[in-house]
């Protein structure tokens, strides 16, 4: 029950995948530097967000795990001691293709796969060309520091991917994101869009008393008359929902939070969701419609 600290790296993506990676291991080694356990980093961060359009040759852009980005992560975990979440595009075979969080203990080695669970068909959003859903169900990883649970980007809007996943005794949800605005909709929508994303997982660790972590890229991507800008404000919240850091919209950042596991014992004890559960009268919750 010892406590642990999260480090998140908000980072631009460029467009040269070896200088993404370079970048993120730069970041990794400053966030180890600053007392961070766990180091997690952006949806799909060795590239700029591809899905904005459809294309075949974009399929090129991924690799097999184990891999040479994954063989790399490994070795700074293990040289630094830390615990590292990174977001990748998982070549399974010819026509199959994830969008995958690898998670890497503190000695290096590779915990296990998430495979994203739910999968986006949105304008600038075209995930459902890339990529297949999920197959290897809710994941919790024992790592040295904590246990890691974790959810990608659109995962982030489903109550029942968070409660599975801290079934298994996650002690914090990460969610490695890259979500935006649409430049011309911001003016209109911008901050309720953003306020939804974060109340909505400000929500999961209430509900489930957990620490919970969002980790997104900042920058514009696309043409300059459109494309979508991401809004970073990436941020820790406690198992009360209570945000206790969160980045910059516009900026490039280390996001750097302890998490006291005290806080979520109480938490728990005072709030006891889970104990109140009727898990008796849920059954209906697994069809799609109607009762």
């Amino acid at each position: 029950m010892r406590n642990f600290t999260l480090g998140l790296i908000q980072m631009r993506c460029e467009p040269e995948r070896r200088a993404n990676l370079d970048k993120a291991v730069t970041r990794i080694e400053e966030a180890a530097r600053a007392g961070a356990d766990i180091i997690c980093l952006p949806e799909l961060f060795l590239s700029p967000y591809f899905c904005q359009r459809t294309d075949p040759a974009l399929f090129d852009l991924a690799e097999e795990i184990p891999g040479p980005t994954s063989e790399r992560l490994s070795a700074v975990a293990k040289l630094l001691g830390k615990v590292i979440v990174a977001s990748l595009f998982e070549r399974r075979s010819a026509g199959v293709y994830h969008n995958t969080a690898a998670v890497f203990d503190a000695d290096g080695a590779l915990l296990g796969l998430y495979r994203k669970m739910h999968i986006p068909d949105d304008p600038l959003y075209y995930e459902k060309y890339y990529f297949t859903p999920g197959d290897l169900g809710f994941k919790v990883f024992p790592t040295r520091a904590a246990k890691v649970g974790t959810l990608v980007c659109w995962d982030q809007w489903f109550p029942e991917a968070a409660r599975l996943t801290a079934l298994q005794g996650a002690t914090v949800l990460v969610y490695p994101t890259a979500i935006g605005w649409h430049p011309r909709e911001k003016a209109e929508f911008g901050v309720a869009q953003h306020q939804a994303w974060e109340t909505a997982q400000r929500a999961h660790a209430i509900a489930n008393g957990v620490y919970v972590a969002a980790i997104n890229r900042v920058g514009h991507e696309g043409p300059p008359d459109g494309g979508l800008e991401f809004w970073g404000a990436s941020f820790v919240c406690d198992p009360f929902g209570v945000v206790l850091k969160r980045g910059a919209h516009d900026r490039e950042e280390i996001i750097i939070q302890e998490c006291d596991m005290k806080r979520l014992e109480d938490t728990r004890r005072n709030w006891p969701f889970l104990r109140d559960r009727r898990i008796d009268a849920y059954g209906d919750v697994v069809k799609r419609w109607g009762v």
